[in-house]
Parts: C-alpha cells; structure tokens; sequence
C-alpha cells in the first residue's frame, strides 16, 4: 500500500525547543497565541513544528507545506513538557505529515511490548 503523494512519514532525528513570552501570529485567518515551539526535524529537509498556544488561544487545522517538506500541528501548552518528556525518552519517534488529511498529523512512537517499562 502506497502513501498519497501529499503525506510523508519521517524519523524524527533532532528537537530544539523555544520558548516564547507570547507570540500572536495570523495563521490561516486564525490568531494564535504561541507560547512554545518544538521543531522536530528528520532527514532529506522534513521539519514538523508543533506549536504550543496559550489556553485561552484559538487553534487552526494542522499544516502541511509539501513543497516545503514542513508541518505544522498546534497543541495547548500544558501538553508541552509531556511532549518534550516523550521525544527525550523514546526511540524512534516519527512525524507524520498529512496533507490529504490535516487533522491526522501526529507525532508517534513504534510499536513497544507491554510493560517493558525504563531500562537502566
């Protein structure tokens, strides 16, 4: 089974987080209040950037850019340290970049067994 030519699954390989005081920004029409940035990049120039807004903030639907290999996906900000927490202890994550379908963008890890729990 083939993948639409506007969707891309990637590795994510590298994080940098940036921490905004408050950002208000137009996206698509929507003002967003970002309060953090986690860019996740891969290989071959794929970027996704999930952007964590403020509580009270609107959200637009997720973005893919294709000719840009960049994604977009908006989350509250009191889900950005368990989103950092998961990308600084699993492996490997992906970032899935759906253009045919925004609103399944995600950010994911592989398959674990049960209760496999931390290694030391």
């Amino acid at each position: 089974m083939s993948n639409p030519a506007n969707t891309h699954i990637f590795e994510i390989k590298t994080y940098m987080i940036i921490w905004r005081q408050m950002e208000i920004r137009n996206i698509g029409g929507v003002m967003v209040n970002i309060r953090g940035i986690v860019r996740c990049a891969g290989d071959d120039g794929y970027v996704m950037d999930v952007i964590f807004v403020s509580e009270e903030s609107d959200y637009p639907e997720p973005i893919y850019e294709v000719e840009n290999k960049k994604g977009f996906l908006f989350m509250p900000i009191s889900d950005m340290l368990a989103f950092v927490d998961t990308l600084r202890n699993e492996s490997p994550i992906y970032g899935h970049l759906r253009g045919d379908k925004p609103e399944w963008m995600s950010v994911t890890t592989s398959q674990e067994p049960v209760g496999e729990g931390e290694r030391n």
